[in-house]
C-alpha cells in the first residue's frame, strides 16, 4: 500500500507513472506491445503475478477500441506461455476487477491479472497476518520473466 500512496504525483495514475519510466526492475514493465503492456504486480499473490493493461488510461473494457481489447487478450495468452515455461504452475487465476465494488484496488486504469497457481500456494500467513510469503524477490522474478519472454516465439 505504501507504493500506491507514495508514488510520484507527476502522473495521476500509478500505472501511467510507471509507463513514463525506463523499463527495468524499478518499474517492473516486462513487455511493451503496440497498444498494451505487461507489468509485474508490485504486491503479488504469488511469484510471477503479472498484469496486462492498455496504454490508454480507461476504467473499463468498453472504453477501449477493439484492437486494444484484442491485444490485451493476446498478451494474456503470452503471459500464460511465459509463466508455464518459467514457473511450471499447476493452474492460473485470470481476472479483471472493474470498479471498487468488484475489488479493483486501482479503478481508473483497467488491468487483467494473470496469477500462476500451485496446489498449497496459500498458507496461514495470508489469512492471519495479511502477509504473503514469496520464494523470490520481485527483481529476480522480473529478470526470470524477461528472459523467458525473450525466448518466446511470438507472432506480432
Amino acid at each position: 500500500m505504501a507504493y500506491i500512496q507514495n508514488y510520484k504525483k507527476e502522473a495521476d495514475c500509478v500505472f501511467c507513472y510507471e509507463l513514463a519510466q525506463p523499463d527495468g526492475p524499478e518499474n517492473l514493465i516486462v513487455l511493451r506491445g503496440k497498444r498494451a503492456f505487461v507489468i509485474l504486480n508490485r504486491f503479488p499473490y504469488t511469484s510471477g503475478h503479472l498484469m496486462v493493461m492498455p496504454y490508454s488510461h480507461q476504467p473499463a473494457l468498453d472504453k477501449l477500441d477493439p484492437a486494444t481489447r484484442s491485444e490485451l487478450m493476446e498478451l494474456v495468452n503470452q503471459c500464460i506461455q511465459v509463466l508455464q515455461k518459467e514457473y511450471r504452475p499447476q493452474g492460473f487465476n485470470i481476472g479483471i476487477n472493474i470498479g471498487e465494488a468488484a475489488g479493483a484496488g486501482i479503478t481508473e486504469h483497467i488491468h487483467i491479472h494473470v496469477v500462476p497457481r500451485w496446489g498449497g500456494d496459500t498458507n496461514f500467513m495470508s489469512s492471519l497476518a495479511s502477509t504473503r510469503v514469496l520464494p523470490e524477490s520481485l527483481e529476480e522474478t522480473y529478470w526470470r520473466v524477461r528472459r523467458a519472454w525473450e525466448s518466446l516465439e511470438r507472432i506480432d
